[in-house]
């Protein structure tokens, strides 16, 4: 039975709001962005659900707490008129107009009398209807249930139980407050029991106190050293930090995830300047910053030429009169920590990468693939491969890389910190003197590392790092372990994506189906390679779509290159929806795509005889194998393929227009004399292959 609903209007009281407060033990920072969105669209759709009226929800987290503040709402919920429908007018009266049994049924069952039932048009027949007023009950009856249903829908990437409860929670919770206007509303979730009181900083304010007015409560918050609003956390942070960069002479490394990071760790953020001896600047950069950002949580400063300065700034969850504690503490930690950096560069810098090749035999790479070392040869035959096909003048310099890109995984700096491969790699390669370019393809062959992330510079950084990624999706593959739902363990998408953005970005005529079947070759014992190299092209398939609609092209126009894609090169399929795109404007567009599909939608899909231009009859079919003639079998539209003008090709195609229409206007296709029908559609097929060398025009779509 389907119900409509229509909402009746009401007054909304707008000095009611509803806090609801949920104290934790600390949340994980990376959990609470989400949280914080989790939990302001989960109140909007239960108050909406419950046809409660809002004007705004605001959603707040610190690492103590979770907070959702709603206003605007009634003290009523919404009065509202349904309709339900029964069943059909002609089951629900007899002969006579009298009710029948189905009629009286769903009177009964609407409470409702079957007096009241009305007829109402429903798709295209009428059928029994019961015009039902519901009238709002109080708020406040409602809420209890709504937020402790709230409370159990919300969702964390881990949960914990704790003591001998039931309930599920990203870390446990200590206390619930639940206020409506200035009144508590009680209810109790797994003997927790929500109230009016709450706390204060853990350290600085930790009595429980109670909350007078839920528009003080912020306030009351602030007097003991807890600043709610996030973006309030945020902005302090951000002018501390740039004021105390300024004093060292320096500006702050901005990095929005270590801001991000650290305003939810905080409650009461006060930012500390402190600095550290000058002799450990000679470390390499990134090494500082990591142990700096990563490991400790503290914001560099550099200078105006971009150099690092012997301070860093701490975000302390405490007072400024606990300042001089709070440095000494820190400068002797990443004290601590850059020694341990200085020891691990100073002992790594005593064996060369190439010294450690042989070593890499120790270090597995999957206990079915066999060790790193391995996986080194097959990234060295498939960096020799590209290189004899793509850059023969690199291929020394290609192949050196790929013997060298694995070597720093077995460092005392990457072992300990694991961020920095193929950065630590450049930086050793250049004490070993290895050539320039050979040093920077180490440090490039792990870009992008994310979608949209920065790509190699160098053609040895970008081939090297499309045989490692291209090794690992051919590894796995080979071996039936392949991503699925939301798994992907060894992120074979992410590298998918890489290796698609690099070979656009550096317009390599090498195809995905070439790849691939030269990857593939370094698994002989590969159980079923012809099931493998199925999945690894449809791996690469799905990528398409994502990676150029992200550069702003529309889904058909990817469609419409799609049964190209693996036999053309990724730079080439950008080059034809470029021209897809721009040929969207043309004023030819909508008459061209409405004659080519027509050539598509009646040409057999099995095969036809050979084209026979001397079974040509009529003069509109002898016009069209003329213009077909000129536009294909000249040189210029092969022209226009082999330089990738596909613009001008397709401008060229549309010449073919008129004829075609005039051919299907003045032509029956499907003579009666077979001979005749089956050239035509011959004339058709070649006419619609031959366009088909751009794209597949019948996936277009017309413009509105």
């Amino acid at each position: 039975m389907n119900t409509e609903i229509s909402n009746t209007q009401i007054i909304v009281n707008e000095n009611l709001s509803l806090l609801l407060e949920i104290g934790t033990e600390e949340i994980p920072a990376r959990f609470l962005p989400v949280a914080i969105r989790n939990l302001r669209d989960s109140t909007a759709a239960a108050l909406i659900d419950n046809y409660i009226h809002f004007s705004e929800i605001k959603a707040y987290a610190t690492p103590r707490r979770l907070v959702l503040m709603a206003h605007g709402l009634p003290e009523m919920q919404e009065a509202r008129t349904r309709e339900v429908f029964g069943p059909p007018r002609k089951a629900a009266f007899d002969k006579e107009g009298k009710p029948t049994k189905a009629a009286s049924g769903f009177a009964q069952s609407q409470g409702v009398s079957v007096e009241n039932l009305v007829i109402r048009q429903k798709d295209k027949g009428e059928y029994l209807a019961a015009v039902i007023h519901e009238e709002g009950a109080p708020v406040r009856n409602l809420l209890p249930e709504l937020l402790s249903n709230l409370i159990l829908s919300l969702r964390f990437p881990k949960t914990m139980r704790w003591a001998d409860r039931s309930m599920r929670f990203a870390r446990p919770i200590h206390w619930i407050v639940s206020m409506f206007g200035n009144e508590t509303v009680v209810f109790e979730i797994d003997e927790i029991r929500s109230g009016n009181r709450t706390r204060g900083h853990r350290f600085l304010a930790p009595n429980e106190f109670e909350i007078q007015s839920i528009y003080e409560y912020q306030n009351e918050l602030k007097s003991r050293y807890v600043i709610l609003d996030q973006e309030e956390r945020k902005a302090v942070i951000l002018e501390g930090i740039g004021r105390l960069a300024t004093k060292a002479g320096g500006t702050p490394l901005h990095d929005d995830a270590l801001l991000e990071m650290v305003n939810f760790i905080v409650e009461y953020p006060m930012p500390v300047l402190c600095s550290f001896q000058k002799e450990y600047l000679a470390l390499p950069r990134e090494l500082l910053v990591t142990v700096m950002k990563d490991h400790q949580k503290y914001f560099a400063v550099e200078n105006t030429g971009g150099n690092l300065l012997n301070h860093f700034i701490v975000i302390s969850n405490t007072l400024e009169g606990n300042s001089d504690t709070v440095r000494i503490g820190a400068e002797r930690v990443i004290r601590a920590r850059f020694e341990d950096a200085r020891f691990y560069f100073a002992e790594d810098r005593k064996k060369t990468l190439h010294d450690r090749i042989e070593d890499l035999k120790k270090v597995t790479f999957h206990d079915r693939l066999g060790s790193i070392h391995a996986k080194t040869e097959r990234i060295v035959a498939l960096a020799g491969f590209f290189a004899d096909k793509l850059t023969p003048s690199l291929k020394d310099n290609l192949v050196r890389a790929a013997w060298l890109a694995k070597t720093d995984l077995i460092t005392g700096v990457v072992r300990e910190f694991p961020e920095l491969q193929g950065i630590m790699g450049k930086y050793y390669a250049t004490h070993d003197r290895e050539n320039k370019e050979v040093a920077q393809a180490l440090k490039e062959q792990y870009l992008p590392s994310h979608s949209g992330g920065k790509l190699p510079e160098t053609d040895t950084g970008a081939l090297l790092s499309i045989s490692d990624k291209m090794d690992s999706i051919a590894a796995f593959f080979s071996i039936g372990i392949t991503p699925s739902g939301s798994e992907d363990p060894f992120a074979l998408r992410r590298q998918a994506l890489g290796i698609m953005a690099i070979l656009a970005d550096r317009g390599y005529p090498i195809t995905i189906k070439e790849l691939t079947d030269r990857a593939l070759q370094n698994f002989p014992d590969a159980k079923d390679k012809v099931e493998a190299r199925n999945g690894i092209l449809q791996f690469f398939e799905q990528r398409f779509e994502p990676i150029f609609a992200d550069q702003g092209y529309a889904s058909d126009l990817i469609q419409a290159v799609m049964p190209l894609a693996f036999d053309i090169d990724v730079h080439d399929f950008q080059e034809r929806l470029n021209a897809l795109k721009k040929f969207t404007g043309d004023e030819q567009y909508d008459g061209f795509l409405l004659a080519i599909k027509r050539v598509n939608n009646i040409i057999p899909k099995t095969a036809v005889p050979v084209f026979n231009k001397d079974l040509l009859v009529e003069q509109a079919e002898k016009n069209l194998y003329d213009c077909f003639a000129g536009v294909f079998l000249g040189e210029i539209f092969a022209g226009y393929i082999k330089n990738k003008q596909y613009y001008d090709a397709i401008l060229n195609l549309c010449l073919l227009k008129d004829p075609i229409t005039d051919f299907f206007d003045q032509i029956l296709v499907m003579d009666k004399r077979e001979e005749i029908k089956q050239n035509r559609l011959a004339l058709l097929k070649i006419i619609w292959t031959e366009a088909s060398r751009i794209a597949d025009f019948s996936r277009l779509k017309e413009n509105k």
